[in-house]
């Protein structure tokens, strides 16, 4: 699914009003009895509707919503921000709408002593501004949104809360922002959404389509995109009745030392349960009988030191290496990682601590095989790539970071984003917090190194590893619940997971 800049989600508006064709008023309408159904299916007619409406087309929408809900019983009041200059376009068309009607309350600001008083189990309806806003809000607009803020009541926000923009909010003003319980926003998310500082602002969020026209979204040119499930299902290899194990790849796994060889259990587990053909794992000689009897299915290459790696068995059988969980920072594991840079021909993975060391050594990043992947989860790749404010500047980091070095980026955590060489930059949304656990990042390896073994495509392996590790995550968690859910839980679902995509690729 293609995510749009808010000015592009305008041009879009414009090419439906134009094409479709369908009138201003009208497409307010279609957007506004999204809203109303979505209130009426979740609130009562007791709970009495105060909307806060702007003279812009945000507010129009507030309007038309509070008309709809008045067709429905609810009793509602709309306080209009006044700034002493008529309404105009769609906007004024509904405020005369709703004069017309007479069953709404109409009322307006024009300082903050006009503020209403309010009930607490009154619904407050946020419709001051949408997300055309290019600057933080100031003055009464402001006074608003903070007396807005201190109230206990649920803050419902159309399209996006008043004064949060879009994509990038690294000037605004946070207190200037309203705080929704819920926000429902038209036809796209907006990138600001996806962000972990602007939780506090969305609160809960949902999509709402508004038939915006399909033509103009596919015309509309974007490198952001929000994985989907039937995007995932389509990378999926199909097996022939015929294959065998060597059909679908060899893996090499390095990874583990003395104490971390837990590490190594998870990602080997994680790797097979991916579909790899073959798995040899790599551990110091002290974890030869650990992963011989957690992991039967794995093949052992043991290091020649008893705690830690130092040395690489012949690369030649393999498909793909993933390397990193566990394995430390020692000298020798340093240097044999360099060896490694210099001599791998195969698609690779670099997690954990190869990252780390990676970071120490920044002028190695060059040497980085096209199209690895890496998966540092944020403190990782704050010391790989420095410091940033915010989660829209650390995510322009990774951009140029995977375009520079021909890399793929994944950066872990809610809505992880995987980073193409080519600039596109992909957001996910399976997951839950309770993968916030130990090992998760470990079995995220495993996964996306079967996936790399069986010869798919490396921007093919990161995304759908990523998908599926958090949808079975999301699984695991309706089984197990968040609090309760583990690292190897996750690839305990692994396989519910594919049956998922399989029964979505059976229509």
């Amino acid at each position: 699914m293609k995510l749009f800049s808010t000015k592009q989600i305008a041009e879009v508006d414009r090419f439906t009003i134009e094409n479709e064709p369908v009138t201003d008023i009208d497409l307010m309408e279609r957007a506004a009895m999204q809203i109303t159904t979505w209130i009426a299916q979740r609130f009562s007619e007791e709970n009495k509707m105060v909307f806060f409406a702007g003279p812009g087309n945000n507010g129009g929408d507030a309007l038309a919503v509070s008309r709809q809900l008045a067709e429905r019983g609810y009793r509602g009041a709309v306080y209009l921000l006044d700034f002493g200059k008529p309404l105009k376009g769609s906007p004024a068309i509904n405020w005369k709408r709703l004069e017309e009607q007479g069953k709404v309350e109409l009322h307006r600001i024009q300082s903050i002593d006009d503020f209403p008083e309010t009930n607490p189990s009154d619904i407050l309806i946020d419709g001051l501004f949408g997300s055309g806003l290019s600057r933080p809000l100031e003055g009464l607009p402001a006074a608003i949104v903070r007396k807005i803020n201190g109230l206990p009541n649920k803050v419902i926000a159309i399209d996006i809360p008043s004064g949060l923009m879009g994509e990038d909010n690294s000037g605004n003003i946070p207190e200037n922002i309203v705080n929704a319980y819920f926000t429902l926003t038209l036809q796209f998310p907006k990138i600001s959404f996806l962000f972990s500082e602007n939780e506090r602002y969305t609160g809960s969020w949902e999509v709402l389509p508004i038939g915006l026209d399909p033509e103009g979204i596919a015309q509309t040119p974007s490198k952001l995109f929000l994985v989907d499930k039937k995007e995932v299902t389509e990378m999926i290899p199909r097996r022939s009745r015929f294959a065998h194990k060597g059909t679908f790849g060899h893996a090499l796994l390095i990874a583990g030392s003395y104490g971390k060889m837990g590490a190594s259990v998870l990602a080997s587990k994680a790797c097979l349960r991916a579909g790899t053909g073959l798995l040899t794992s790599h551990v110091p000689r002290m974890g030869y009988s650990i992963i011989q009897t957690a992991v039967p299915e794995a093949m052992t290459s043991v290091d020649p030191h008893d705690s830690i790696f130092t040395e690489f068995p012949d690369l030649s059988p393999f498909t793909a290496v993933g390397i990193g969980p566990g394995i430390g920072v020692k000298s020798n594991t340093r240097k044999a990682l360099h060896e490694l840079l210099e001599r791998v021909q195969v698609p690779m993975v670099f997690d954990a601590d190869a990252l780390n060391i990676l970071s120490e050594n920044k002028e190695w990043l060059k040497q980085l095989p096209e199209n690895s992947i890496l998966t540092p989860h944020p403190g990782e790749f704050r010391r790989l790539a420095g410091e940033s404010a915010n989660t829209w500047e650390r995510i322009q980091q990774q951009r140029q970071m995977a375009r520079e070095l021909k890399v793929i980026i994944v950066l872990k955590g809610a809505f992880t984003t995987i980073a193409m060489p080519d600039g596109k930059l992909f957001f996910n949304a399976t997951g839950n917090p309770g993968m916030a656990t130990a090992g998760s990042g470990d079995t995220l390896t495993g996964i996306i190194l079967g996936l790399l073994a069986q010869r798919l495509p490396p921007q093919h392996a990161a995304v759908m590893g990523v998908f599926l590790h958090g949808l079975a995550g999301d699984l695991a968690a309706r089984k197990k619940s968040i609090n309760a859910l583990i690292a190897s839980d996750i690839t305990e679902f692994l396989g519910e997971a594919f049956l998922e995509m399989e029964s979505v690729s059976a229509f």
